[in-house]
This record gives structure tokens, sequence and C-alpha cells, in this order.
């Protein structure tokens, strides 16, 4: 998983718990901008680009869920993970209708955080490349339409793929040189991938 130079905005009003939190990223290869509350992290927002958000919900001047309303008017796509050492179920239903992409329990796992960060990028990069606008394809001495759904080898006569084989074929070659999850097939496909749906 491709991570460097990944920017994380990191607002975190414990200033000791940031520190280390950012110095673990960091070493993980993520380029970190730490900011000590809200008003701050949403200055800092606004200064430059970021492709995930980290935020934790009780600060001073501005909390979390303010924070990434004021996010979500700039950015609508920015990933947002909260952090908090509330557990109730009304705090986390308030973050995702705020637009959480994923939500942690202080304490947590530093290992489990990672896991979660380069879930998502994946996700969001994945998408974007998925949903290109891109549809003429060379494969070798096959070339792909995928608007028109025609495979053609050589000069031959071309043939019409079904729906569900043009897309796949489309993400196979967007994956050109690479894994393609399984996963990604089947939401960007079948819109499920549920154990009955992946047999497909």
């Amino acid at each position: 998983m491709e991570t460097e130079n990944k920017k994380i905005l990191l607002v975190e009003d414990d200033q000791n718990f940031g520190a280390i939190l950012k110095d673990y990223l960091v070493l993980n290869d993520f380029d970190v901008t730490l900011a000590k509350n809200g008003m701050e992290g949403f200055e800092k927002f606004k200064k430059d680009t970021f492709d995930l958000c980290i935020l934790d919900v009780m600060m001073p001047y501005k909390d979390g869920y303010t924070l990434a309303k004021e996010i979500r008017e700039k950015n609508t796509e920015i990933p947002i993970i909260f952090l908090t050492a509330k557990a109730l179920k009304e705090d986390v239903l308030k973050g995702y209708k705020v637009g959480a992409d994923d939500y942690l329990n202080k304490p947590f796992d530093s290992e489990v955080l990672l896991m979660k960060i380069q879930a998502i990028i994946q996700r969001k990069t994945v998408d974007t490349l998925a949903d290109s606008k891109q549809f003429e394809f060379t494969i070798g001495e096959f070339s792909l339409n995928s608007k028109l759904r025609f495979l053609t080898h050589n000069d031959e006569k071309p043939a019409k793929l079904s729906p569900k084989e043009n897309e796949l074929l489309r993400l196979l070659i967007l994956h050109e040189n690479d894994l393609m999850p399984r996963e990604i097939a089947l939401t960007k496909i079948w819109r499920d991938d549920n154990y009955f749906t992946s047999r497909s």
C-alpha cells in the first residue's frame, strides 16, 4: 500500500498524545500537519491540501463535529476519522451524520488506526480510478471500447461484451500491473460484497 507523501491533518488538543501520534504516522511515511484545536485545524486545512483528516472530538474553542462540518463545506470528498473518549451511541451517530468515514475510541491500538487510514485512502484512490471517464483502451492486440462494450482483436469483427464482463475488464485494465482486490469488483459492479455475491 503506497502511503508515502499522503498528507494528513491531525487535530488533537492533548499535545503529548498529538505529538506521539504524529511521530508514529510520520514513521509510517505520512506527511502530518498537527493542530492543537479546532480553530487552528480549520486555518491549516484552508491553507493546504490533505488526503485525510484525523479529528479529536472534544476540543476547546471548536469541537471535532463543528470542524468536520466546516471541512465538509469546503471538501465533500476528504476522508475524516474521529478520535474520541466518548463511546456513547449518540456521539458515534452524530459523527457519522457530519460525514465521518470512521470512528476510533480512545485508547486505541495505533496499528488499528494505521490499517483504517490505509483502507480508507486505498478505497478513495480506487473510487477515483474506477470513476474516471476513460473508455477506450488497448491491451496487447486487443482494444476495448467500454462505452459501446466492444472488444476487438486486431482488425477482426468486434465482440459485444455483457455489461458485467465489460465493467470487469475495464477495472482490470485500470489496475494494469497491479492487484485488484475482489471487493472492488464486487462493490463497483455488483454493488454488493456479501458471501453469495462473491461466488460470482
